[in-house]
């Protein structure tokens, strides 16, 4: 492969090297690597290349070329046994990865057949995928020889993080970005790794264009969010301003900061440019629901039902819907569709826990919960949802140390500021919350309650709370009259006023939709497929 371009001048050469990377993806099955949100995505978004200009294909090796072509034909229609019974002698590195990939994908098909069978969407299951030990044991001896390229090296780090070997993991596909930088699975592994940006200072990773991507992700994914946006705005200034990529990662990056305007803003914007795209629509479900745009997200959910009713963000964002009409049960149906469908999706499983908390289900709703902690350590809505559930439960100690992940995650959001405040006065340490709703009070404070705390003692509260919803009711502003109303359910005095007041807000809001029943009946229980195993997924949660 050409050398890389370590800066942006040069955009006929970044062009040429995304096209060579899409081939080498494509001939190995890494399907989701060659859609990249930055691979082929990217490469349309750059002018094209005129003819003389296109770098020439990558041709098999002459002495495994039959085998390796009848192999990859087995390997597209997921018979991944005997792909890898057919590249069994085989000598080119393109042939031991498919090799070894297959091995690993009959693993994980076999793993989800039996996680299928025998548990359901909420149970821990204790199955592993039975080839992974083999293929360490492989894989490392090769690693030690030298003799692993880099799309080999980043499988050999998804064993090695399949394991739970996470140290090993991290020095693997460090080694794999060095060794072939234009792959961006292995970028994105690292980003689902890296903790703290004290762990990514140490990281020694290559100069080369596409760690510019990598940086803003990864500053998206650690809530440093004006470094984020500074980073993708180069990006668009340096030519890529007509990638669909960047528009939706920054519009992710507002929805994370509760720029909600400017997130639905970008977010339709996409949706004109691409309107049959299905990745990130349950981010922009969740911006609907959060608005209570009832039409909007009705139409959202019926529009990727038509181009595809079997996607995780399709069952997200018709879980989101039923949500937003009270219908608990059924929403969190959906979001056990998502699951089974795609077992590490963190928001299906972030969502179903706020769904069982509505019915009451604290038990499951911790369990959900905690899968999203185990899929994403770093999801501080699982740890908020934690925290209210132990809330709940009146145990106040549990609740604060879940609060206190959750303000490490997002120590500029006042709602988990004034969470812990809330949980200090319960365990009678009122100097530790006034800290707290003083600092909520500095930093925005969203949900206009840390000045309220600050004045008024706990009843004082409660009914300044029952008065602002009326108001705010009455005037029509029932953005900040469900607010109020939903502040009102922390208070035993104002439970049933709250509750009442949301009933009226919802009622009002109904009137301006057509009435719905059964929206979705084409989804039964019984036609719902389980996805079994698909290459690698490098989207927002990898396998």
């Amino acid at each position: 492969m050409a050398a890389l371009c370590s800066e942006f001048g040069d955009l006929v050469q970044i062009k040429k090297q995304l096209i060579s990377v899409i081939s080498l993806c494509k001939e190995r099955g890494l399907v989701h690597s060659v859609k990249w949100y930055v691979a082929s995505e990217l490469a349309f978004a750059l002018d094209p290349l005129p003819k003389d200009e296109l770098p020439p294909s990558h041709l098999e090796d002459v002495q495994d070329l039959d085998a390796f072509a009848l192999a990859k034909s087995y390997f597209d229609l997921k018979e991944y046994d005997r792909a890898a019974y057919f590249l069994r002698g085989c000598h080119s590195k393109k042939a031991y990865f498919l090799y070894m990939y297959s091995r690993y994908l009959s693993g994980e098909k076999k793993k989800d057949d039996e996680t299928v069978d025998s548990l359901g969407p909420l149970e821990k299951g204790q199955v592993r995928n039975e080839a992974l030990r083999e293929l360490r044991v492989e894989l490392s001896k090769k690693h030690r020889a030298g003799e692993l390229d880099g799309f080999t090296l980043y499988l050999y780090g998804v064993v090695l993080r399949k394991l739970d070997l996470l140290k090993e993991a991290v020095e693997v596909f460090v080694e794999a970005t060095h060794t072939l930088p234009l792959h961006w699975g292995s970028w994105l592994e690292l980003c689902n790794l890296v903790t703290n940006i004290e762990m990514l200072k140490s990281l020694s990773l290559p100069s080369c264009w596409i760690k510019d991507f990598f940086m803003a992700h990864i500053y998206t994914e650690l809530q440093m969010i004006p470094g984020a946006l500074q980073k993708y705005q180069s990006l668009i200034e340096a030519g890529f301003s007509k990638s669909t990529y960047i528009i939706s990662q920054i519009a992710v990056a507002y929805h994370n900061i509760r720029d909600i305007d400017q997130a639905l803003a970008l977010f339709n914007e996409l949706r004109e440019q691409d309107p049959y795209r299905i990745e990130n629509m349950d981010t922009f479900s969740n911006l609907l629901y959060v608005k209570s745009m009832k039409p909007e997200l009705s139409y959202l959910a019926h529009n990727l039902v038509e181009i595809d009713k079997y996607r995780v963000e399709t069952c997200c964002v018709i879980g989101n819907y039923y949500s937003l009409r009270s219908q608990h049960e059924k929403a969190a149906l959906y979001f056990q569709r998502a699951l089974k469908l795609n077992p590490r999706c963190l928001g299906a499983w972030t969502l179903m826990g706020h769904e069982y908390m509505e019915m009451k289900n604290t038990s499951a709703a911790i369990q959900a919960y905690r899968h999203a902690i185990e899929v994403n350590k770093r999801d501080y809505r699982a740890w908020y949802g934690l925290g209210q559930t132990y809330e709940i439960l009146k145990m106040p100690f549990y609740c604060l140390y879940y609060y206190r992940k959750a303000h490490q995650l997002r120590p500029n959001d006042s709602r988990m500021l004034v969470a812990l405040g809330e949980c200090y006065e319960k365990l009678s340490q009122q100097v530790e919350a006034k800290k707290c709703y003083w600092r909520a009070f500095s930093v925005g404070d969203v949900e206009k309650m840390a000045l309220l705390k600050l004045q008024l003692e706990h009843v004082e509260v409660s009914t300044a709370l029952r008065y602002l919803g009326q108001y705010y009711f009455k005037n029509k502003l029932y953005d900040e009259a469900s607010l109020c109303a939903q502040r009102c359910c922390d208070y035993n005095d104002a439970r049933e006023e709250g509750k009442a007041l949301l009933r009226q807000i919802s009622q009002v809001r109904d009137q301006t939709e057509t009435p719905s029943g059964e929206l979705f009946v084409s989804l039964s229980d019984n036609n719902t497929p389980i996805k079994r195993v698909s290459p690698l997924n490098l989207s927002s949660f990898t396998p």
